[in-house]
């Protein structure tokens, strides 16, 4: 090992270890190191950093760093996106809740309250998925850091502003649909710039595994936003569904802009093998037999480099890109109708022989993102374990049609049987959803064809998850109309059952191609 040390060393001549003989200056020299990289910290990391003396993290407590913030970030805006499905009932009540003394929230409240509120939902998702496209080529062209603190405030005050129509006793749908169609706006900053970051820090090895852990995110946001609005709404208060989620959103911006790391050259790391910004690689810091940098390069040897963002054309030309795009398109459909009726459909659907109430519905729905959070993991699990994107999501998708079909027949005989129901449609709806989101995208935007270019990851992501967002427009839309027309859930569940159908059959040239690449045992 201490050879293989001297020789990258000898190769590296502008290179200065830090090695404990450096006793006479090794202060200075750390601090060398940190002026030389302190410019492109984040301002709260680069004063942490200072405060250990300068000296520097290792590669592994930034990856972690990397993990817990965009987490944390991409979690609030999940969380922020719960709130008009937990309040639902509250602002369009039942018949049996309207004698019981609830009036509602005009003018959602009207006899064509189910339809208005879709289009509020279709505001949102419809500038969230045009939002997309143009947040993936412009977070690929500028600072992600800066841009995804932007988006995470402008996202946080406008969620907050919906709640507000509460104490300022608005009720013109002007009002809400404004709010909503800037909230998406900004809420479409989050996914391209979250997934380019991780994807500049994680190599492809394991990437499935890893993001699908990572991907939980999504499932324990819509758990937080479900808890915290359902206890608001214990408290009387619909408003403050969306303002204790939206203040929660900007404190998140507020830490991602003092304490994100976007790429590892910012820290005067190496980009691990694989990732987008793996076109550096080579003119940093030593790396050791284990491949993690022993130290980072002094006096700009890793030079952050800004190449020219890959455009729309150039990435669509990427193998699959356009065929997981359409994918998910109809499976972000299903797992975005759950996402915004299933709190409304568990509270007007006898179980076992009772009705819940708008809190509790808000509650058990929780149990639905729960096994969307077992479902990430396993299906990031299995892709990279035979190294089959296209057949875990395709296998998913089929499974799930059965699954929701029972839940439908089945899941109102009792309790037991709705929660066990509801969980494993929870891993099979949101399974092929969180592994196309996350390994796929970042495996097209770092794809051979790209030569090298290490500014299309996030474009990539903007392209397959935007269109994926118009499925998720349509979704809800179309939940809104049919409930408010015919009254009869039936006609929602075939809607999602040919929408898993058609997502299948679109990857069933991809799983082909991979059962025939598999090795034969």
């Amino acid at each position: 090992d201490w050879v293989r040390r001297a020789i990258g060393a000898l190769r590296r001549p502008f290179v200065i270890a830090d090695t404990a003989s450096d006793t006479g200056g090794s202060h200075a020299t750390a601090m060398e190191k940190f002026r030389s990289t302190s410019s492109r910290l984040p301002p709260g990391m680069a004063r942490f950093v200072a405060a250990r003396g300068g000296r520097n993290l290792t590669e592994s407590q930034y990856r972690m760093t990397v993990l817990v913030i965009t987490f944390l970030s991409y979690m609030m805006y999940h969380a922020s996106r719960k709130p008009p499905s937990i309040v639902k009932s509250v602002l369009n009540p039942t018949e049996e809740q309207r004698a019981l003394g609830e009036r509602g929230w005009a003018p959602f409240n009207g006899p064509d309250g189910n339809r208005l509120l879709g289009q509020t939902d279709v505001a949102f998702l419809a500038s969230y998925s045009i939002g997309m496209f143009f947040s993936g080529h412009i977070g690929d062209s500028m600072d992600l850091r800066v841009f995804l603190t932007y988006g995470m405030i402008g996202s946080g005050v406008f969620v907050c502003m919906f709640g507000m129509a509460r104490a300022w006793e608005r009720h013109d749908m002007f009002y809400f649909i404004f709010v909503q169609v800037c909230a998406g706006l900004f809420q479409s900053t989050g996914w391209p710039s979250v997934v380019s970051v991780m994807g500049n820090w994680f190599g492809k090895s394991k990437r499935g595994l890893i993001m699908g852990v990572w991907n939980a995110h999504t499932s324990v946001g819509n758990i937080i936003g479900s808890l915290l609005a359902s206890r608001m709404l214990r408290y009387g208060d619909w408003g403050a569904a969306f303002t204790v989620n939206g203040l929660l959103t900007v404190a998140v911006g507020l830490l991602v802009h003092g304490w994100l790391v976007v790429s590892p050259e910012d820290a005067g790391y190496q980009s691990p093998a694989g990732t987008a910004g793996d076109a550096s690689k080579g003119e940093g810091g030593i790396m050791a037999g284990d491949g993690d940098a022993l130290k980072p390069a002094i006096e700009g040897a890793q030079q952050r480099r800004k190449p020219q963002a890959a455009g729309f054309a150039a990435a669509l030309k990427i193998p699959g890109v356009v065929t997981f795009s359409l994918c998910l398109f109809f499976t972000k459909l299903v797992a975005y109708t759950f996402l915004y009726w299933l709190p409304f459909y568990i509270e007007r659907t006898e179980i076992g022989g009772e009705y819940l109430t708008a809190a509790k519905a808000g509650e058990l729905s929780t149990l639905f993102d729960i096994g969307g959070v077992a479902g990430g993991i396993i299906a990031g699990y299995v892709s990279d374990r035979f190294n089959a994107r296209s057949l875990t999501s395709a296998g998913f998708v089929y499974l799930s049609i059965p699954v929701l079909y029972m839940y439908r027949e089945y899941g109102s005989m009792n309790m037991t049987a709705n929660v066990c129901l509801m969980m494993l449609a929870g891993a099979l709806v949101n399974g092929p959803y969180a592994l196309i989101t996350t390994a796929v995208s970042a495996d097209l935007g770092t794809h051979e064809s790209l030569k090298g270019n290490a500014r299309a990851l996030a474009t990539v992501t903007a392209i397959i998850d935007g269109t994926g967002s118009i499925g998720a427009a349509v979704g809800p839309f179309l939940v809104g109309y049919i409930s408010a027309h015919t009254n009869d859930w039936n006609h929602v569940f075939f809607m999602l059952y040919a929408a898993d159908l058609i997502a299948g059959l679109l990857l069933m040239k991809l799983v082909i191609k991979e059962i025939r690449q598999m090795p034969m045992s």
